[in-house]
């Protein structure tokens, strides 16, 4: 039975052993078979022999993975884990210096399996390699396999991170802090100070003291974006992990908000070679942590009674009017006090006696004041011009500048989500943020000019101050959607947003939408949408047969593996199997040699409802679902239930193999198809949004001529009966 048996090619790694069919038994236990090949080739006790795939990965056949064998599979019969990782122990210890480094390439290729490692870290294989490290003896190619074998390792988890010496940190920074290092051992060291950092408070204190911001920059000149990659991989994780209670430990990475800082950071950027996506993660999260740096001034409350925070408001004052901060000489205090309440009512705040009251809440709290004085010093002509063109208008007209501006800073920290953690999948950064050290308050400048363009233009007055706010909020996406490179474009980009644009945009976007909700037009809607349903239907149906290739990730990212699923012609089984490279088009039935039939499959399950989300602890972190069985990618996780064991795993590794959805369209594809086969109801926001534009268009077909004709909201009534049914129609 093609369940319980499979066939493949056995070869052996000794010489003169010819190559034998052989029927691996699913339900008979490996150390049988193994036992059974060993006799068959008078191999002697079969304890030192284990069962390999025989392709690029050389994985171990264990218990836990023996499921992923399939028909025609070549498999190796070779040493034993535990023998392999003995041999290499003592030959990375050769005193051969091209014996040692013929090792050492063999380990770093060999710990990739989790099985060999294991064997290897119980011979105390890691501490013998920090030693070498540690020791100082090896260079070159040497050092760089050493810490290649380190770090993969590592990366299965075996062994915490805390149990590394201050002399091997030390040893590591070292390497990092090198003006001239070997690119492979840089790459590798930066790699275990992000790893230290990320799963250690304690080694992060470690790491902090050995390298700081300063010593790493130098790394981002280079056109090398690997090490750009890991040198600002570093940069957040030292970032992330400074103690929260230790205000003055974060302070110290302020660093981030300099100019040579950003210099560096735009060479990155502007890199002849196409940013990739684990380069675009770290700049999205090296942006996030350095608006992150302006959340205490968010959530900072104004003492009303504090005079150095009122003195900033006096200067606001002072600038716009030229006048002085505390007159002494101008009278009674009576008058003192109305001059200041006229001053401030000018100014657009909403406390006239008193303005510090306004910069108690928040958000937007001291970052609004903040930005206000910036504005005030840095574009000293338009802040006059600003505040003296609303002066001097009706009142009903005037545009506020205090009470905007404060609403501006806490609109503009909920678009860039200040104070929120960067997200896992991310990879949205803004490269004109890079271009400034102090760019929110540059933005914040570009965009209170806006707001006061477009209440001119909107002609509105303080009862519409809502929707200003509601338009410049669109302006203000819309560009940043543009991904504009510098502070200068963007402002380029909103003077082509003006409010009469917005409005041909929104009239363009609403004709493509409308619906109509008089009841003739709701009832031609039902009518049509089991059409249009039963339409989509058939299309996610053909994209399961059409079949789609999927990359396979390991823990640490790896993407250089693919595989295929597809639904055969008659909808009744999905046939999937791996690939050695990317398909150039449709991948035949015959060629996948793993079949599920759909008429097995008990249901989909997506979401929070998939048990592995629980147990990967996925939704407390807020973090991408990264599972070992499931079906999944996306903040939903996805499996298949199949009634034999209670899911079917559409993947090939109980460990690093994963069913990849990118970009999120063939996600939708995949659920809807296989609920369609299962009679459910399609649910995604692609059916959706399909739906709904399928349906306006036709909608707009079927109505197109009865354009300019009034359709009532009620059918004409049904006449009553004749009297009589004595009539006939003349035909001549």
């Amino acid at each position: 039975s093609p369940l319980s048996a499979k066939l493949c090619i056995l070869k052996s790694s000794q010489e003169g052993k010819l190559n034998v069919a052989l029927f691996f038994q699913q339900k008979k236990p490996l150390s049988a078979i193994i036992k059974e090949v060993c006799d068959g080739w008078s191999l002697g006790s079969n304890e030192n022999f284990a069962l390999q795939i025989a392709d690029s990965t050389n994985f171990y056949i264990t218990e836990k993975n023996r499921n992923n064998i399939k028909n025609g599979s070549i498999l190796r019969l070779t040493t034993s884990p535990y023998q392999t990782a003995l041999q290499l122990h003592e030959r990375i210890q050769s005193s051969s210096m091209d014996a040692k480094l013929e090792a050492l390439k063999d380990l770093a290729n060999a710990s990739r399996d989790i099985t060999f490692a294991q064997e290897f870290i119980n011979l105390d294989g890691i501490s013998l390699l920090t030693q070498m490290v540690e020791s100082g003896t090896d260079f070159g190619d040497l050092l760089s396999f050493t810490l290649t074998a380190f770090v993969e390792l590592m990366d299965h988890g075996i062994i915490s991170w805390d149990t590394f010496s201050v002399a091997f940190i030390k040893k590591i920074a070292s390497f990092v802090n090198k003006s001239a290092m070997d690119t492979a051992v840089l790459q590798r060291s930066l790699a275990i100070l992000e790893s230290m950092v990320l799963n250690s408070q304690d080694l992060y204190h470690k790491v902090a003291q050995e390298i700081t911001i300063g010593q790493l920059i130098p790394h981002l000149q280079g056109t090398d974006q690997d090490i750009q990659t890991y040198t600002v991989a570093v940069i957040n994780a030292l970032f992330l992990k400074a103690p929260e209670e230790k205000r003055q430990v974060r302070l110290k990475f302020s660093y981030l908000a300099c100019l040579p800082f950003y210099h560096f950071v735009q060479n990155v950027i502007r890199n002849p070679t196409p940013i990739n996506d684990e380069m675009a993660h770290q700049l999205y999260v090296l942006q996030v942590l350095t608006f992150n740096l302006l959340e205490d001034r968010m959530m900072t409350k104004m003492d009303p009674q504090d005079q150095a925070q009122r003195d900033i408001i006096f200067e606001l004052r002072r600038i716009a009017f030229d006048v002085e901060c505390e007159p002494n000489n101008s009278g009674s205090i009576e008058k003192r006090k109305s001059m200041y309440t006229r001053d401030y009512k000018k100014l657009g705040f909403i406390n006239h006696v008193n303005p510090a009251v306004d910069f108690t809440q928040i958000p937007p709290g001291m970052l609004a004041l903040d930005n206000m004085l910036y504005f005030a010093r840095h574009h000293q002509d338009a802040y006059i011009r600003i505040v003296l063109e609303n002066s001097s208008r009706e009142d009903k007209h005037e545009c506020p500048f205090g009470r905007s501006s404060i609403e501006l800073t806490k609109m503009l920290c909920e678009i860039l989500k200040v104070g929120e953690l960067p997200s896992e999948n991310c990879h949205d950064f803004h490269p004109m943020f890079f271009t400034h050290d102090r760019s929110f308050a540059e933005f914040f400048c570009i965009c209170i000019q806006l707001l006061n363009k477009t209440w001119k233009e909107m002609r509105a007055t303080n009862e519409d101050f809502n929707k200003v706010m509601q338009v410049v909020r669109e302006q203000i996406m819309r560009a940043l959607s543009l991904k504009p490179n510098s502070l200068d474009q963007f402002k380029s980009r909103l003077q082509n947003l003006s409010y009469t644009e917005i409005l041909k945009i929104r009239q363009s976007e609403r004709m493509n939408q409308e619906d109509f909700q008089s009841r003739p037009i709701l009832e031609l809607r039902e009518k049509i949408q089991p059409e249009i349903m039963e339409l989509i239907k058939q299309q996610r149906l053909n994209r399961l047969c059409d079949g789609t290739c999927f990359r396979k990730i390991s823990s640490r990212r790896r993407q250089d593996k693919f595989w295929y699923c597809r639904l055969s012609p008659n909808h009744k089984v999905l046939h999937y199997g791996d690939l050695e490279e990317s398909p150039q088009g449709e991948v035949p039935h015959d060629s996948l040699q793993d079949k599920l039939p759909v008429a097995d499959i008990k249901a989909v399950i997506t979401g929070k409802d998939c048990p592995h989300m629980k147990e990967k602890g996925a939704l407390k972190q807020n973090k991408v679902c990264v599972c070992v069985y499931p079906i999944c990618y996306i903040n939903s996780g996805f499996m298949i239930l199949y009634p034999p064991s209670g899911h079917f795993i559409l993947t090939h590794s109980f460990i690093s193999d994963f069913f990849i959805f990118s970009p999120f369209l063939q996600y939708c594809v995949w659920t809807d198809g296989l609920n369609a086969l299962l009679g459910k109801e399609m649910t995604s926001d692609y059916t959706k949004s399909d739906l709904d534009t399928l349906l306006s268009m036709e909608m707009k077909l079927r109505l197109l001529d009865l354009e300019n004709i009034q359709i009532p909201d009620a059918p004409p009534p049904i006449p009553k009966e004749p009297s009589n049914y004595d009539f006939v129609y003349d035909c001549n």
